[in-house]
C-alpha cells in the first residue's frame, strides 16, 4: 500500500483520484447491520437549481465531519443524500428560461410543460450533486433520493390521504398570502420582511347622516375600494355614539358600518380604522366577527379588479397614485405622513406579498404542534445552540394553518377531484375515474403542493415508508440533523411535527444549527454587494481540504463565521505543512523496515508525544460528542503543527542523525505512529491530503476513512514525563525568546548554564537542550555565578547565558549609539513642533494629538536604548 509522496501537494491531482478511490471501495454505503450501532444523517437536500454555494458548503461539511467521525468509530454510518424539486424556486427558473424562446407555459399545457421541466431538471438537477463531491462528501450515493421520485411521491399522497381522512387537511376560503410576481399562494414561513419607504395617508370618512366626518389613517388607500366598515374600541368615549350608525366610502360612495371592536388600540392614532376583510389578516377577523361582507379588489397580478370600478385594471401602485389624487381633489385626503415600515415579501422573488382572499388547501397545525413542542421540552430532541428552543417555541406556540397549496406546476399535485357533475371531492391515493357518487366525470386540483410539504417527510419517505422496510426499522429515528438557523420553520419544525404524527415518534435525537458564512467585514455574503465567493473556484485554487479547513475552524453551534481569502491561504499552507512532515518522515523511515506500531521501551520526549496525542484524542472526542467542531479542528491543528512538527520532529532529528541506531528506530517508529494516528484525527476535517499520506504510510488499514478512530488508552498516559518534558521546552522556548529580542542570531553559539534542584529531565535532553537553544555548551547544576550573564527563569530552572557570547560588544554598542542617535533626531523634530505657536495654534486637533503620541513613542525608544547601552558598559 504503500507509495512515494510528490515532493509539493497538488489537490488538483490527488482529489479527484482519491475520491474515485473511496467510491470503488464502497466505504460510503452503509448496511442494515445488527452487530452495528446506527447513526443516520439526513443530508438537507439542495435544490435542483442550486449549484454549490458557501452555505452548502458549511452544511455539508459540518455533516461530512460527523459521518466520518461515526463511521470511524464503527457506527453503521448513513449519511442519505439527495435533492429536492424546490416547486416554486424551480417554477421560476423554467418560466424564464421558456420566456427566452417566446414560450410561456400556460400556451404549452400542462403536459408539454412537464415534459420541458423534467428535461431541465435532467439537465441541471445532477450538477449540484457533482459539486458536492468535490467538496469530500462521504453520502451513499447508492441511496440518493429526489422529492419528486416515485417513492417520495407516493409517501406524500398517502400522507395527504391520511390527514385528510383524519380532518387535519381541509380546502376553504381564507385570507393567505399572495405573490402577484409568483401568482401563487404562500405559506406564512415564506413570508419574509424588509424595510421599506412608506407613508400615512390620513384620510377623512363622512358621517352618512352629514353631522361631520371619521378621521383615519392606512398604509394602503388602494385597499379602500374593499372597505366593508370601519371599527373603533367599545370602550373609546369619543366614538362610543357613532357606534351603529354609517360613513360613507369615499370614491365609492356607499355607506358602510361603524363597528365596536376590541382589536381596535384606542391609543395608536386617532383610535379609528378601515376594514378590510379581503386584503388584512386582522381585518379578515374581525369581519368574520361583525358578518361583514368579503370583498376582493385585486387579481393574482396585483391590478385592481372589476370590483374597484373605474380603478379596474390598472396595477396597484398606479391605482394607488390615483386614489390619492382623487381623493384629495375630494377633499378627503388630511395629509400624508412619510414613515418606514416592515413589509412582507415573497422570500424567492421578494415582490411586496398581498393577503388575498382565496379557496386553498390547509393542513391544520393546532394539534400537531403541540407533540412537536414537547418533543423538544422534554429533550426527546436536543436544540443546539440551546438558545434556538426560543425561536422554535415561539413559533410552534403561534403557528396558524398551513397553507399547502401552490398555483405552479412543477411539484407534487394534488391528489384531489373535483366532480363535474355534482360537486363531489374525491380525495385518494389512486386516481379514481368516475365520480363514487353520481358517477360522473371527475377533473383532478390544477395546483401542486408546497414544496416543504414533501420536504416534512424526507426523514421517514426516502428509507421506503409507507411501507415497512428494513432501512427503515434500522435508521429511523435518524441522529443528528444538520442546517443553518435560517430554515427553522421552514424545514425543522414540519419535520419534527410530521415524523411523530406519521412514526409516532420525532425524526431525530439532535439538530445542530450552524451559522451563516459571512465575508471578512461580517456582511452577509450577496449579489448585490458583489462579496458572494464561488467554492468550486476555491477548490480549483486551494483544493477541497482548505476550504473545509476554513469554514469549520473558529466555528460554533449557531455563530456566523468569517471567510477571508488570507484564511483559505493559511489553511492551504496547513496541509503544505503536513505534507512536508510526511516527506520528511519518508526521508527517514523508507528502506529502513520500520513498523507502524509503538516500541516497547520509549524515550521521554516519544512519552511526552505519545501522552500529548492520547489525551487530545480523547479531547477531541469529547469536543465532536458536543457538536464543538470548531474547538476540536482547533486542537488537532495545534497537535500537529506544534507539538509534533515544531516540537517532536526537531527532536527526533538528532536522534535519527545520532550514532544510537537503537534510539534511532525507536524514533522513527513513533514518528510513523503519531503521523498515522493524528491523521486519523485530522481526517474528518481534512479527508483528502490525510487518505493520501495515510496510503503512504506502513498502514494495516486499506483506506483511512475505515480505520479504527483512536481512544484514550490509559496505558500511553504519561503525565509526569509530560510535565518533565515541558520543563525543557518551557527553558527552550524562553531562550529562544530572550535571544530573538536581543537579536542574537542563531549562528552564534552561547554556553549554557541551568541552575535547578530538578535535574533529570534537563540531563535525560542536554543534547536537545544544546541544539534547539543554540548553545555552545550546556551545564547543570545546582548552583552558578556567571557575572555580566543574562537570566532566564522558568518554574524548573534558571539558565544564565553569559553576555559575551551572545554579542559582540563594541559591534553592538555602535550599533546603538547609531540607532539612538537616529531616535534622538527624530524626537528633536517632534518637539520642534510641539513647541511652534503657529503649528500648534492651525493644525487640527486630531494631526496634533497624533504628533504628541509620537513623541510619546520616540521617548520610550530613546530610554530603552539607553538602557540596553548602560547595561553593554
Amino acid at each position: 500500500m504503500e507509495k512515494e509522496l510528490a515532493k509539493a501537494y497538488e489537490p488538483r491531482e490527488v482529489e479527484g483520484r482519491i475520491y474515485d478511490f473511496w467510491l470503488k471501495g464502497g466505504w460510503f454505503h452503509a448496511e442494515a447491520d445488527p452487530k452495528k450501532t446506527p447513526y443516520t444523517i439526513m443530508m438537507p437536500p439542495p435544490n435542483v437549481t442550486d449549484q454549490l454555494h458557501v452555505g452548502h458548503a458549511m452544511t455539508m461539511t459540518t455533516q461530512d465531519v460527523l459521518i466520518r467521525w461515526k463511521r470511524m468509530q464503527g457506527y453503521s454510518a448513513l449519511w442519505l443524500p439527495g435533492t429536492d424539486h424546490a416547486a416554486l424556486a424551480t417554477e421560476v427558473k423554467i418560466v424564464e428560461s421558456l420566456a427566452k424562446e417566446g414560450l410561456t407555459k400556460e400556451g404549452m399545457g400542462r403536459e408539454k410543460y412537464m415534459e420541458r421541466a423534467w428535461q431541465w431538471n435532467e439537465k441541471y438537477g445532477g450538477r449540484i450533486t457533482e459539486q458536492l463531491k468535490l467538496l469530500g462528501s462521504s453520502a451513499d450515493w447508492d441511496r440518493q433520493r429526489f422529492t419528486l421520485d416515485e417513492g417520495c411521491s407516493r409517501a406524500v399522497r398517502h400522507v395527504f390521504v391520511k390527514l385528510y381522512e383524519k380532518g387535519l387537511i381541509y380546502r376553504g376560503e381564507r385570507l393567505i398570502n399572495w405573490c402577484p410576481h409568483c401568482k401563487t399562494a404562500l405559506s406564512d414561513a415564506e413570508v419574509e420582511f424588509e424595510e421599506k419607504e412608506g407613508a400615512f395617508w390620513h384620510l377623512r370618512y363622512p358621517l352618512a347622516d352629514g353631522s361631520g366626518y371619521i378621521q383615519l389613517a392606512t398604509t394602503r388607500p388602494e385597499t379602500m375600494l374593499g372597505d366593508t366598515a370601519v371599527a373603533v374600541h367599545p370602550e373609546d368615549g369619543r366614538y362610543k355614539h357613532l357606534i351603529g350608525k354609517n360613513v360613507i366610502l369615499p370614491l365609492v360612495n356607499k355607506e358602510i358600518p361603524i363597528v365596536a371592536d376590541e382589536y381596535v388600540e384606542m391609543d395608536f392614532g386617532t383610535g379609528v380604522v378601515k376594514i378590510t376583510p379581503a386584503h388584512d389578516p386582522n381585518d379578515f377577523e374581525v369581519g368574520k366577527r361583525h358578518g361583514l361582507p368579503v370583498i376582493n379588489i385585486m387579481n393574482e397580478d396585483g391590478s385592481i379588479n372589476e370590483n374597484g370600478g373605474k380603478y379596474a385594471g390598472l396595477p396597484g401602485l398606479e391605482a394607488r397614485k390615483r386614489i390619492v389624487e382623487d381623493l384629495e381633489a375630494a377633499g378627503c385626503l388630511v395629509k400624508v405622513e412619510p414613515m418606514k415600515h416592515n413589509v412582507g415579501v415573497c422570500h424567492r422573488c421578494h415582490t411586496v406579498v398581498e393577503p388575498w382572499i382565496s379557496t386553498q388547501w390547509f393542513v391544520k397545525m393546532e394539534s400537531m404542534a403541540k407533540p412537536a413542542i414537547e418533543a423538544v421540552r422534554e429533550k426527546k430532541i436536543k436544540i443546539i445552540p440551546e438558545r434556538m428552543e426560543k425561536v422554535y417555541y415561539n413559533w410552534m406556540e403561534n403557528i396558524k394553518d398551513w397553507c399547502i397549496s401552490r398555483q405552479i406546476w412543477w411539484g407534487h399535485r394534488i391528489p384531489a377531484w373535483y366532480c363535474d357533475g355534482c360537486g363531489e371531492t374525491v380525495v385518494s391515493e389512486g386516481e379514481p375515474q368516475t365520480c363514487p357518487r353520481c358517477g360522473g366525470a371527475l377533473h383532478q386540483d390544477e395546483d401542486t403542493l408546497d414544496t416543504w410539504f414533501s420536504s416534512a417527510l424526507w426523514p421517514f419517505s426516502t428509507l421506503g415508508w409507507p411501507e415497512d422496510t428494513e432501512d427503515l426499522r434500522y435508521f429511523y429515528p435518524t441522529n443528528t440533523l444538520v442546517t443553518a438557523y435560517d430554515i427553522i420553520f421552514f424545514w425543522v419544525a414540519r419535520m419534527i411535527f410530521s415524523g411523530i404524527e406519521q412514526m409516532g415518534e420525532p425524526p431525530f435525537d439532535a439538530v445542530l444549527f450552524h451559522g451563516l458564512v459571512r465575508d471578512a467585514q461580517g456582511r452577509k455574503m450577496s449579489k448585490s454587494l458583489g462579496n458572494g465567493i464561488d467554492p468550486v473556484e476555491v477548490i480549483d485554487q486551494y483544493g477541497a481540504d482548505a476550504l473545509r479547513l476554513t469554514i469549520i475552524t473558529g466555528t460554533s453551534p449557531g455563530n456566523d463565521t468569517r471567510y477571508s481569502d488570507e484564511k483559505v491561504a493559511a489553511s492551504r499552507n496547513f496541509a503544505n505543512k503536513i505534507w512536508n512532515a510526511a516527506r520528511f518522515i519518508h526521508m527517514n523511515i523508507d528502506g529502513k523496515n520500520v513498523p507502524c506500531a509503538l516500541p516497547e521501551e520509549l524515550e521521554l520526549e516519544d512519552k511526552w508525544i505519545v501522552s500529548r496525542f492520547n489525551r487530545t484524542a480523547r479531547e477531541i472526542t469529547e469536543n465532536l460528542e458536543k457538536f464543538e467542531l470548531g474547538v476540536a479542528v482547533q486542537k488537532v491543528y495545534d497537535y500537529l503543527w506544534g507539538d509534533f512538527c515544531d516540537w517532536y520532529i526537531e527532536l527526533a532529528k538528532l536522534r535519527m542523525n545520532g550514532e544510537d541506531q537503537a534510539s534511532a528506530q525507536k524514533a522513527r517508529q513513533v514518528l510513523v505512529w503519531t503521523l498515522g494516528n493524528t491523521l486519523k484525527l485530522l481526517h474528518p476535517f481534512m479527508p483528502f491530503i490525510t487518505e493520501e499520506i495515510w496510503q503512504s504510510l506502513p498502514n494495516s488499514s486499506e483506506a483511512l476513512m475505515t480505520a479504527p478512530w483512536p481512544e484514550f488508552d490509559p496505558a500511553l498516559d504519561f503525565p509526569a514525563e509530560e510535565a518533565e518534558m515541558e520543563k525543557v521546552m518551557e527553558l527552550i522556548t524562553g531562550i529562544r525568546t530572550r535571544r530573538s529580542e536581543m537579536n542574537v542570531p542563531p549562528s552564534r553559539k552561547a554556553h549554557l548554564f541551568i541552575e535547578t534542584a530538578q535535574p533529570a529531565a534537563f540531563e535525560t535532553e542536554q543534547n536537545a537542550i544544546a541544539r534547539l537553544a543554540f548553545c555552545g555548551g550546556v551545564e547543570i547544576g545546582p548552583a552558578f555565578q556567571v557575572p555580566g550573564a543574562v537570566a532566564v527563569v522558568t518554574a524548573a530552572c534558571k539558565a544564565y547565558l553569559p553576555m559575551e557570547d551572545l554579542i559582540d560588544k563594541a559591534a553592538e554598542t555602535a550599533r546603538l549609539e547609531k540607532e539612538q542617535a537616529s531616535a534622538q533626531k527624530q524626537l528633536d523634530t517632534v518637539n520642534a513642533k510641539l513647541n511652534n505657536e503657529t503649528f500648534m495654534s492651525k493644525a487640527p486637533e486630531k494631526v496634533v494629538q497624533g504628533v504628541r503620541d509620537n513623541g510619546e513613542k520616540l521617548k520610550e525608544k530613546v530610554r530603552m536604548i539607553e538602557e540596553s547601552l548602560a547595561a553593554l558598559r
